[in-house]
């Protein structure tokens, strides 16, 4: 194999999930995330739609309190649940920016929404790659209020965009082992 291809197998074997709670909170520079948005700007797109956009948080703190507070004002009374409010309010502390991913719903409507989806989650997949390659970890969560209208209202998306999740980028002194737990050859079938 060339060494362009053992480069690419090598970041994408590589790329793992790191928890927020796991970063160390060092600064990484804008100029980096940056450079992996731009990655994500190459995923493929059907009927040139481009479909994703990002919400940039430098300061990780304050997606997180917003966040909280999505959360505090859809779960008012016996709902809410303080815990819950509490890791919310510190979930991104060590983390150093956070990425809001959403699909933004093109204007062809002969485009399929779940091919819109798909692109879009190519496009995060990019981030993560060149994430990877910068040596910076990344977490990309769909829990707490990341899937529910309250969230998607908050941060003012149209009625078929799509919150794909909340990316917490930061570096680690950590880098968990990969695994898969069923064999490559058992996912494939080869058909002549």
């Amino acid at each position: 194999m060339d060494t362009t291809f053992s480069a690419i197998a090598n970041n994408i074997k590589t790329r793992r999930t790191i928890k927020p709670s796991t970063m160390n909170g060092n600064k990484i520079p804008n100029g980096h995330i940056a450079s992996i948005l731009e990655l994500a700007d190459w995923a493929p797109t059907h009927g040139l739609t481009e479909p994703w956009r990002f919400i940039v948080f430098e300061t990780p703190t304050e997606f997180c309190a917003q966040h909280a507070e999505i959360y505090k004002q859809a779960n008012p009374g016996e709902s809410f649940n303080p815990t819950t409010y509490t890791n919310l309010t510190n979930q991104g502390n060590n983390a150093s920016h956070v990425v809001i991913a959403i699909m933004k719903r093109g204007d062809l409507p002969k485009i399929p929404v779940f091919e819109e989806v798909i692109s879009a989650s190519c496009a995060v997949q990019n981030l993560l790659l060149g994430a990877t390659a910068l040596n910076i970890g990344a977490f990309w969560s769909t829990g707490g209020m990341a899937l529910k209208p309250a969230f998607a209202e908050h941060f003012g998306l149209g009625a078929e965009d799509q919150v794909l999740g909340v990316l917490y980028l930061g570096y680690t002194d950590q880098q968990p082992e990969g695994k898969r737990n069923t064999p490559i050859a058992e996912k494939i079938t080869w058909q002549k």
